[in-house]
């Protein structure tokens, strides 16, 4: 056999394999793409993790011990809460590797009320700047416009027995997007909606060894409520409403060491928005009129029957279903409940968006006051999330209260 002979057949056997790998990737991205269906709501930055603790562990927050960013995760949790009041405050730049100017600003506390260390109320205001954008109107005149979502809103949280609790919260919620969307067609009016959550957690101290632990379980239902227009309820959208579940186990690695794990389950409670492609005739063309009709009855329909429409409907079946769920396992680090760190990964299905990050993070606490940080590192290809930063400072009342009280 000659060299060049050698070398053509090394070539095509080399060609071969790269076609046979290559192939299968090239297939799945065809099915991705053919099968991406995303679920679709308004006023989106309400899904947004507002503090650097819960982003830090891969956006997790529903049966870690509550704090004072836990009217997010889940309001029940304030019942439980060790100080009798505390408030926080978050800053995350968002989407910093596109633009400088979008940020989420989060205000959120509670305060734990009558006897027996039972209630507790609890509130949060959320602000999302999308920042400055530059519009023209009919005239051709240029005006700066800077839209931004808004969301305030107040909670209570009961202990209903030495081990479980649950919680409610009331909901605002203003979006003034300042220019033409999706939803927003020819006019730029705001839009107001109001919206509740309900919340469950259970928390137990089982003996483990000679060690006490803690092993905890958390539910939260949020955003049930009135859909959002920005035209005059024209064009209705849902809210994002989402249903949580996850636990939590902390156990001791030594004295004053311990170490939490946490998994979160999370489902937008939101129908599938009708795909043109699903609709098809006898001869398999495309069925205009069948697919209209869908698209007007998903567009009228009422949020609460979307929220049981929402397991059943994908177009892809029980398949579909199960990618629209989304989830976050993460672990903390404490020692002696002052110094923390924190990693953790969200993943959210290719056909569905496509967000999948790690997170990372690490917490100082004195008496006082607490600061967290977190940092994400998207592993999504091209991901705008990649390099998002969250920073949290959580003032303690009692510590306040202590410090000031001395002589």
């Amino acid at each position: 056999m000659t060299k060049r002979l050698k070398y053509a057949i090394l070539t095509a056997f080399g060609s071969a394999i790269m076609l046979l790998v290559s192939a299968p990737a090239a297939s799945a991205e065809d099915e991705i793409k053919n099968e991406f269906n995303p679920i679709e709501t308004g006023v989106t930055s309400l899904s947004i993790a507002p503090d650097a603790r819960g982003a830090s562990m891969g956006d997790l927050g529903a049966a870690t011990d509550p704090d004072a960013n836990s009217q997010f995760w889940n309001p029940s949790k304030y019942a439980f809460a060790y100080s009798s009041a505390a408030v926080s405050l978050s800053y995350t730049p968002w989407l910093r590797k596109l633009v400088n100017d979008i940020f989420l600003a989060n205000l959120s506390g509670y305060w734990k009320i009558g006897s027996g260390d039972n209630q507790a109320l609890s509130a949060s205001l959320r602000y999302f700047s999308l920042g400055e954008v530059h519009g023209t109107d009919m005239a051709n005149v240029t005006t700066n416009l800077q839209p931004y979502e808004l969301s305030v809103d107040v909670g209570y949280s009961r202990k209903l027995s030495e081990k479980f609790s649950m919680g409610v919260v009331f909901r605002y919620i203003y979006s003034d997007l300042g220019f033409s969307s999706s939803y927003a067609g020819d006019q730029s009016t705001g839009a107001s909606a109001f919206s509740a959550d309900i919340a469950g957690y259970y928390t137990t101290y089982p003996i483990i060894g000679q060690n006490e632990c803690q092993w905890s379980w958390g539910w939260d239902i949020s955003n049930i409520g009135t859909k959002v227009s920005y035209d005059n309820g024209n064009r209705p959208a849902f809210l994002p409403t989402n249903l949580r579940l996850g636990t939590s186990f902390m156990f001791p690695l030594a004295d004053y060491h311990t170490l939490a794990v946490s998994l979160d389950l999370n489902k937008l409670l939101v129908p599938s928005k009708p795909r043109q492609a699903d609709y098809t005739d006898a001869d398999g063309q495309e069925d205009i009129r069948a697919y209209e009709e869908a698209y007007e009855k998903w567009q009228n329909m009422s949020p609460i029957t979307g929220i049981f429409k929402s397991f059943s409907d994908a177009p892809g079946g029980f398949k579909e279903e199960l990618r629209e769920i989304n989830y976050s396992l993460g672990a903390e680090y404490s020692y002696n409940q002052q110094f923390f760190l924190r990693a953790g990964y969200y993943h959210e299905s290719a056909y569905k968006g496509n967000r999948q990050y790690f997170g990372f993070g690490a917490g100082f606490s004195l008496n006082i006051v607490r600061l967290d940080a977190s940092y994400m590192l998207a592993t999504a290809q091209s991901s705008p999330l990649d390099q998002t930063l969250r920073f949290s400072l959580t003032f303690d009342m009692d510590g306040l209260k202590n410090l000031f009280g001395r002589k």
